[in-house]
């Protein structure tokens, strides 16, 4: 008999017709797995093999829009989801009615795997914050306890997860000791993961987490990978790259990480037309092992990423979600880097500015905040012109070994990138049919706050008519080291801004073609954000975890309306 290994992830709710959604599962063996919905809706998909794991994206239809459904999962026709001994609410599928004008957004990042509880240990009555957690609650963990217990209380309708869902080089004591059992941890890459069986661990041991399997069961999720879901600091640089691929052990991570992320996050978070049209996901399910073509693909998408791509696009009714890769398809030739290459860059375009006046609000999701503290952007735009030989050969060699120690590696480490977007930011919110808001939403620094940008104004140009905002919120669960704190907060300051304009001056590195200040922040602890859009109205509210062992709640932080005054 087929059992469950991993999931159900509710992925993709239709926004459209409020008719169909998609789930993913892993079994332990190859089935058919089956979603049938308590009104009669369902679907049904044979599993897929990828390194001797079974995997399934059901697409569901025939849902009634406005409605919250509750569903099981079947394998090979016997039901293995809801488990009988689950003290949680039916996991549900909640559709919008055609032309619904309000959505919650949650997002954050950076989850390290929270400590599972014991046996017999109760999901809804002892929250995500474990005994002996050494980073505090887990606030993805703390909202699924809060949900379950009262199942009345609004929830988002889609959940933002914008990086380092897992950490392949940051591993818990608990995989760590796993990992002894399969190979020599004196030899590189030590205790990292090293292959795809490593990274289905870290899966397993975020995912199978009872409070968080539970909610992603029942609330959608998009999601893009950062630098720890495959090491950190991935793709710093042109001489870090190649340093890596000296490695004997790089090759294998790599293809490992993108096949896994493939797997467990890309899929669902594309459309079921989408999925219709992907080549790859066809061929893969149309074979008895896909493993070959998945890794042929993998190598393909780090040797040549221009050809494929991570990013994607989700409407949610009146509000556009863009969500771009920041990390895969960088240009990391000194003298020509990017963000994103060109062809990424006219896809952002292009979705970024179709059908003006179709949309109410502007979401650009990305896993490396666009504004950050004024010098910390200064310093990193001052690197990237030492390492750009702007001071010579030394301070170019200087500039490298900054970068990577410091992790100066964001949008204003390509100050070229960093100009377009904000161009672009610009252009979708400027003229007829501008949206009432623009938000940037990111994660990665490890704390949140909320940046606003001021355009130079000029006769017959004011700047956008959109409110535009960076709204950063990391992480969901990890530390906040005690330096890194006073640097964020340095980095806001009077002092702060009047040094990063000395490294520019050092750098000859010109004004940015935007200004900006902060306006919410710094916020330091485990943390999610929700945009609440009705309308052309945006409200924001930022939530912790907080407490110790079972007692962990949320707390509001901060409330605003970010349309009032605007």
């Amino acid at each position: 008999m087929a059992e469950l290994r991993l999931g159900p992830l509710l992925r993709y709710v239709d926004w459209d017709r409020g008719e169909s959604a998609t789930i993913w599962v892993e079994a332990d063996r190859a089935c058919t797995a089956e979603i049938r919905c308590a009104d009669g809706a369902g679907g049904s998909s044979g599993t897929f093999l990828i390194a001797g794991h079974h995997y399934a994206l059901v697409p569901v239809t025939g849902l009634a829009p406005g409605t919250d459904t509750a569903y099981e999962v079947l394998l090979d026709g016997a039901k293995v989801w809801p488990p009988a001994e689950s003290d949680f609410p039916d996991s549900t599928i909640r559709t919008p009615l055609p032309g619904a004008d309000r959505v919650r957004v949650s997002f954050g990042s950076c989850r390290w795997a929270a400590p599972v509880g014991g046996p017999g240990r109760s999901p809804v009555s002892a929250p995500g914050p474990h005994k002996g957690d050494p980073v505090g609650p887990d606030a993805l963990d703390t909202l699924a306890v809060s949900l379950a217990a009262d199942p009345s209380a609004e929830r988002p309708d889609v959940l933002l997860l914008l990086g380092d869902q897992v950490y392949a080089d940051e591993v818990s004591q608990d995989t760590r000791d796993w990992l002894a059992t399969r190979r020599d941890l004196s030899v590189p890459p030590g205790a990292q993961v090293a292959d795809y069986e490593e990274y289905t661990r870290l899966y397993y041991e975020s995912w199978l987490d009872p409070e968080v399997r539970w909610l992603l069961s029942t609330v959608p999720s998009c999601m893009i990978f950062d630098d720890h879901d495959v090491i950190d600091d991935w793709n710093t640089s042109a001489a870090w790259l190649a340093e890596m691929r000296r490695t004997p052990w790089w090759q294998e991570r790599i293809l490992s990480g993108l096949m896994s992320y493939w797997v467990h996050q890309h899929i669902g978070n594309l459309s079921p037309e989408e999925l219709a049209a992907d080549k790859l996901y066809a061929a893969v399910r149309d074979v008895p092992d896909g493993t070959g073509l998945l890794r042929e693909f993998a190598a393909s998408a780090d040797n040549e990423p221009s050809l494929h791509r991570w990013s994607y696009r989700r409407d949610f009714g009146r509000t556009r979600l863009v969500m771009v890769d920041s990390r895969a398809g960088r240009v990391l030739e000194e003298q020509n880097r990017s963000m994103i290459d060109a062809v990424e860059a006219d896809w952002l375009r292009r979705e970024t500015l179709d059908g003006p006046g179709t949309y109410d609000h502007l979401l650009v999701g990305t896993s490396l905040p666009w504004l950050l503290p004024p010098l910390i952007h200064d310093a990193e735009s001052w690197d990237s012109a030492l390492c750009g030989g702007v001071r010579g050969e030394r301070w170019a060699r200087r500039g490298e070994k900054l970068r990577r120690a410091a992790d100066l590696e964001h949008w204003a480490a390509f100050p070229e990138s960093f100009d377009r977007l904000t161009g672009l930011i610009a252009r979708a919110g400027t003229g007829d049919g501008a949206p009432a808001t623009i938000c940037v939403l990111s994660g990665d620094v490890h704390h949140a706050y909320i940046a606003e940008p001021h355009w130079p104004s000029h006769p017959g140009n004011t700047g956008p008519a959109a409110r535009v905002l960076q709204l950063t919120c990391s992480p969901v669960h990890n530390k906040v080291p005690a330096y890194m704190k006073f640097g964020f907060r340095f980095g806001w300051s009077r002092a702060g801004r009047a040094l990063g304009r000395v490294l520019a001056r050092h750098g000859r590195v010109g004004e940015p073609p935007v200004r900006w200040h902060n306006a919410g922040g710094p916020w330091f602890g485990n943390q999610l954000m929700t945009l609440d859009l009705r309308g052309r109205r945006a409200g924001l509210r930022l939530v912790q975890a907080r407490g110790e062992s079972n007692g962990a709640r949320l707390e509001t932080v901060l409330e605003r309306d970010l349309t009032a005054d605007h």
